[in-house]
């Protein structure tokens, strides 16, 4: 029990760190995006935010499994991208600050569902492959 305490405490802060160099990357590959293949100056940004999304909420469920982050993670995540169908003055300018802007977005894309959902699987790989397997085995 203590040992799943410690791991799960270990887990809280990798998922902290995870998020923090996220968010960093999502920023740099907007104010960056010129120095990028246009591939990734068009994709990266949505993907790392909903990558950024899958830590959080593993950070909030510690005790549930990957799966329910995952699903979590694109209800939120698409809960935001369909909001963007509505564009009241008051949510408007709340998405006419930087916060605002970066959580709410502004216009309903399409695309960007795909893009949270590819970022959401690979945030789940990366997570499955490296942090989950590592403190399971008690390496």
């Amino acid at each position: 029990m203590i040992l799943l305490k410690t791991a799960n405490r270990t887990l809280r802060i990798v998922y902290t760190v995870l998020v923090l160099i996220l968010i960093l990357l999502g920023l740099a590959s907007r104010t960056y995006s010129n120095n990028l293949y246009p591939f990734l100056a068009e994709n990266a940004g949505d993907a790392l935010w909903a990558m950024m999304v899958y830590f959080g909420f593993r950070f909030l469920l510690i005790r549930k499994g990957i799966g329910t982050a995952i699903v979590a993670s694109l209800l939120f995540s698409f809960a935001i991208e369909f909001s963007q169908l509505y564009q009241g003055d008051w949510i408007n300018q709340i998405r006419g600050t930087l916060p605002g802007a970066l959580v709410l977005g502004h216009g309903f894309i399409f695309v960007d569902l795909i893009r949270y959902t590819v970022g959401i699987f690979i945030g789940a790989f990366i997570d499955r492959v490296t942090f989950v397997q590592y403190f399971r085995n008690g390496d």
